[in-house]
């Protein structure tokens, strides 16, 4: 998103906060379900997307145009959201697309907050993430496209129905039975990321050739802590193929101390 839109996502994240402050879960968790719906709606009408994001219209009628849509089919606090969003500035309308969805995790976050179990949620997030990540045909079957909604969702219901938290099964289900999920690993990294900012952490993504002592363990948070300046919480996967040392990636960085990859660059040196 460019600055304009930032900008419009900023506005509609503040009525988002008012709207969900004092709430409870169950309620929240409906209402991030509708604005999933929502940016499923939008997502798959071009036209709609357009009208509610053209700039060449007056934010009033932007703002009618959504109550026509939605009024008779989503709550009140739905269509009072999506006609903020109508009224804001985007750069391109799917940038609209994309916003919804940030405001429907975000919603579902609150549901989890509200419920006590933001923690859980996140690390339920995690470990299903590393199921996928660990499963290359269960990864290929979410993260296609073409595959149809109903299968996706069957498979998820068995997958995660009474095994996770309503919060944690909401957000998944959602998330991968969008039009465009892209890789399924990397859509549920980006929801634990969410659910970790939500807790003023940052994750470092560990993966260690044999499982970390709690004593280990806390000494790396404090080095990460004292290197980013913020409270970082680790997600350790062990997996023997890195041979020894670690792997950590914060974000988009990555700190590559594996045996397995100082000797890939000893050979690479060796036959230059």
């Amino acid at each position: 998103m460019d600055a304009s839109s930032r900008e419009a996502l900023a506005v509609t994240r503040e009525r988002l906060a008012a709207t969900t402050r004092g709430a409870a879960g169950p309620g929240l968790l409906a209402f991030a379900d509708e604005l999933f719906a929502v940016a499923r709606l939008l997502d798959g009408s071009v036209a709609l997307r357009r009208a509610l994001s053209d700039a060449a219209v007056k934010p009033a009628d932007r703002a009618g145009l959504a109550q026509r849509v939605l009024g008779s089919r989503v709550s009140e606090a739905t269509v009072d959201l999506v006609q903020t969003a109508a009224r804001q500035r985007w750069s391109r309308p799917l940038d609209l697309v994309e916003a919804t969805e940030v405001l429907a995790t975000e919603a579902g976050l609150d549901a989890a907050e509200a419920r006590g179990e933001l923690e859980g949620v996140e690390d339920e997030l995690f470990r299903f993430g590393r199921i996928v990540g660990g499963d290359p045909e269960l990864s290929r079957i979410l993260g296609d496209d073409r595959a149809p909604v109903a299968g996706k969702s069957a498979l998820l219901d068995r997958l995660l129905t009474g095994r996770v938290s309503p919060v944690t099964e909401s957000l998944l289900r959602n998330s991968l039975t969008a039009r465009h999920v892209g890789n399924a690993e990397n859509r549920i990294v980006r929801l634990s990321e969410a659910a970790s900012a939500r807790r003023g952490r940052s994750v470092a993504h560990v993966t260690t050739a044999v499982a970390l002592t709690t004593a280990q363990e806390r000494r790396l948070q404090d080095v990460l802590g004292r290197i980013y300046g913020r409270t970082i919480g680790l997600q350790v996967t062990v997996d023997p193929t890195v041979l020894g040392g670690l792997v950590v990636r914060v974000g988009d960085e990555v700190i590559d101390g594996s045996v397995a990859n100082r000797l890939e660059v000893a050979s690479r040196r060796l036959a230059g």
